[in-house]
């Protein structure tokens, strides 16, 4: 894996990988390997491009990138920001848009308008924390769940939750809302640290390719 002859991507499973290869397609860069979905395969390699390819879960991507296992890594904005690895960001893919937003209840809001200590359930205690602590100096209970976070108000286990919002139909549903809206989401091309030195042209020859396509 480690054969510098090779650039390699670690892209995360599902619509974020689809995406990409897309776009890598739109540039002349495509791998055969990867169309096939009975393969058991993990690694994909393009001979002629001199490029491998491998799928992940979005948490671990930033990971094979900061150890050099992987030179390119594609994953969302919210992951990069929870896992908090070692990496350069080079680029935003414009694809996967989202939001990470503070929800719950509309009687919830006094809490928030108010700093008051109050409860948070989310799947990403990092982000929570940070925009609590850092941006509202705000004091919270931080409750990591890993399922459907919007039970937490419900059920009476937080006053609000933390989490990704695309339609909010999910939250509508449940009599939720959102009360805040912490950053915008997309996903984002990543960079190994050493690569970027070690394989500069043919890094940033990748980017402004890609880059022409996105503007």
């Amino acid at each position: 894996m480690n054969n510098k002859e090779y650039l390699t991507f670690a892209l995360t499973k599902g619509r974020l990988a689809n995406k990409t290869l897309e776009l890598l397609n739109k540039i002349g860069i495509s791998c055969e390997e990867m169309l096939d979905k009975e393969t058991r395969k993990l690694i994909f390699t393009n001979e002629e491009l001199k490029l491998k390819f491998f799928l992940s879960k979005g948490p671990d991507v930033p990971t094979y990138v900061e150890y050099g296992v992987a030179d390119i890594g594609v994953v969302g904005k919210d992951t990069i920001m929870e896992e908090g690895r070692r990496a350069y960001e080079v680029l935003d893919l414009g694809f996967g848009k989202c939001r990470m937003c503070v929800c719950g209840p509309e009687s919830a809001r006094a809490l928030l308008e108010h700093h008051e200590m109050i409860r948070v359930a989310s799947k990403y205690p990092v982000i929570a924390k940070d925009y609590f602590n850092n941006q509202k100096y705000q004091t919270v209970d931080i409750i990591k769940l890993n399922g459907s976070v919007e039970l937490g108000p419900i059920v009476g286990l937080s006053d609000v939750i933390v989490d990704i919002v695309e339609t909010g139909s999910t939250l509508k549903e449940n009599g939720l809302v959102v009360l805040e809206e912490i950053c915008p989401l997309s996903a984002r091309m990543i960079v190994n640290q050493v690569s970027m030195k070690m394989q500069q042209e043919r890094i940033t020859d990748l980017i402004m390719k890609l880059k022409s396509q996105l503007d």
